[in-house]
């Protein structure tokens, strides 16, 4: 059995988890958060092991999990959390399941991207997890929400609260959250350190760039993004103004 997940202590009570095995179209991270009352986790990764089976000691506090956005990177494993929170208007896609393959081509095709001069990736993980997997059964599960989050919204940890920042553009139902103690952002693919995606057929570039001139100007002490590595305020910043340059 491969190790899919692995852990890195971030401090002050989070975690970062990542899956070494996927192709970095898909390599997301997984934000786990311990508070005095309870914890959250910040997306849910791609589902292809199980996160109660690999991380047990992720569920022994019974933790909410808050999904940024509805693509299967980021909620393969939320179906196995009690609680279930995401931007309301991503209700109705999660509850039907979103558009999942572990071969690029289909996985493009699910999305409606075009193809044509791409280069693709075959399979999107490197190394089966365990010799009998069938990549071609791969799928997410439908999620219902226990809980649907608008912009300004609190999640309350006991010692630590996070508040919901809406930024649509990437997809329509982007969120953020921000811990206003420490300043520290969970921007999840709103904002990461690469090229930013807004030519999903759920995509809004107009919204997009709203969001972005947002946090060009928002005070943060770090940034955990859905993808790569932290970054502090002045390289979000100089990736909002260059995102902002770049479109109408």
């Amino acid at each position: 059995m491969v190790e899919w997940y692995e852990q890195h202590e971030i401090g002050d009570g989070v975690v970062r988890i990542t899956e070494p095995h996927v192709d970095p179209l898909l390599k997301a991270n997984l934000w786990w958060l311990r508070g005095s009352d309870r914890d959250v986790v910040v997306d849910a990764g791609l589902g292809v092991v199980g996160l109660r089976q690999a991380i047990p000691q992720l569920f022994e506090r019974d933790p909410l999990v808050v999904l940024t956005h509805a693509h299967l990177d980021h909620v393969g494993g939320a179906h196995e959390f009690s609680e279930r929170v995401a931007h309301r208007s991503t209700a109705g896609i999660l509850a039907r399941g979103v558009p999942a393959s572990l071969y690029g081509t289909e996985l493009y095709e699910k999305l409606g991207i075009d193809t044509v001069g791409e280069d693709v990736p075959d399979l999107l993980i490197s190394t089966l997890p365990h010799p009998e997997y069938d990549p071609g059964a791969y799928g997410v599960a439908p999620v219902t929400l226990t809980r649907g989050v608008e912009d300004g919204d609190k999640i309350d940890l006991g010692d630590r609260t996070l508040t919901v920042i809406h930024l649509p553009g990437h997809t329509m139902g982007c969120i953020a959250l921000l811990e206003e103690r420490t300043g520290v952002l969970y921007s999840g693919d709103t904002v990461y350190d690469g090229y930013l995606i807004d030519e999903l057929p759920e995509s809004d570039m107009p919204s997009y760039r709203q969001s972005m001139e947002f946090l060009a100007q928002v005070n943060v002490s770090a940034v955990h993004p859905g993808h790569g590595r932290s970054f502090d305020q002045t390289r979000l910043h100089e990736l909002a103004q260059a995102y902002i340059r770049r479109t109408p």
